[in-house]
């Protein structure tokens, strides 16, 4: 069996329970619209419940609830869910926060999609995948998402930038859907990449919003580090910036599939 990456084990996940990353968290862009039409069309089992695996501060139970019967939000940082319960639509009588991580929750099965953003690749796979296959409708589908900024001016010293600051000294480059099929654990089916969007915020919060990624958060970080990255961080992108505003394009992606067990398990 292939081992997992090294930069995604446990020790790199537990800094999203970090009261400086939860802080930080709704400082990141958020997903396209076009990507919620995109989960809304893969439904087509009833009761449609949704699944939504390491939902950190809920952005996508909070925007799909409306499209759907009832959404389940599970994730393990009990911070992050009470920040979920007060932002837009976070008290909806048909979410259920579940403060549970994803390879030991109650679940309510069947759900007719099963989500996940931005954190499957810090789950245990051989343990979530099949869980996952086993609480799906007969119809019911996996899907990946995930977002990312086109390319900006400041992009290659950002990533120099993010290379010499960053706590993760393990993190190499890598494909989570590849990582997933050569395990024999999931099989697509399909991919859509929305638009870009553009998404515009201050040049503190562009900043900020790092220290909620992996290998930023500021309980991690030595200070006098985090301080030397906002300040080189700060004099990369000022010069782009027009009345000290950051305008930066957004893509959504979604794979769905449908997911399995290790072979020879």
């Amino acid at each position: 069996m292939f081992p997992k990456p090294r930069h995604l084990g446990p020790a790199y996940a537990a800094q999203f329970s970090h009261p400086s990353v939860i802080a930080a968290y709704h400082l990141r862009p958020p997903y396209p619209a076009d990507l919620f039409d995109v989960l809304d069309r893969l439904i087509v089992d009833t009761p449609r419940a949704v699944l939504d695996l390491g939902t950190g501060t809920g952005e996508i139970a909070r925007r799909l609830i409306s499209r759907v019967d009832r959404v389940d939000a599970i994730d393990p940082s009990a911070g992050m869910l009470a920040k979920a319960r007060q932002l837009p639509r976070g008290d909806h009588p048909q979410i259920t926060w579940i403060h549970a991580p994803a390879e030991a929750a109650t679940l309510r099965e069947p759900y007719a999609l099963v989500t996940v953003g931005a954190s499957l690749h810090w789950m245990d796979w051989d343990i979530v995948l099949p869980r996952i296959h086993e609480v799906l409708s007969a119809n019911g589908m996996l899907a990946i998402i995930d977002s990312h900024e086109l390319p900006v001016p400041w992009e290659q010293p950002l990533r120099q930038l993010v290379e010499r600051f960053s706590t993760n000294r393990e993190y190499q480059p890598y494909d989570l859907i590849e990582e997933l099929e050569q395990r024999w654990l999931f099989q697509r089916r399909g991919h859509q990449t929305t638009a870009p969007v553009p998404f515009t915020q201050s040049v503190a919060d562009y900043m900020e919003s790092f220290h909620a990624r992996n290998g930023f958060s500021r309980d991690r970080m030595n200070p006098e580090a985090a301080s030397a990255f906002d300040r080189h961080l700060g004099q990369l992108v000022r010069p782009h910036t027009s009345s000290g505003m950051v305008t930066l394009r957004v893509v959504g992606t979604v794979t769905w599939g449908t997911p399995g067990t290790p072979r020879g398990s």
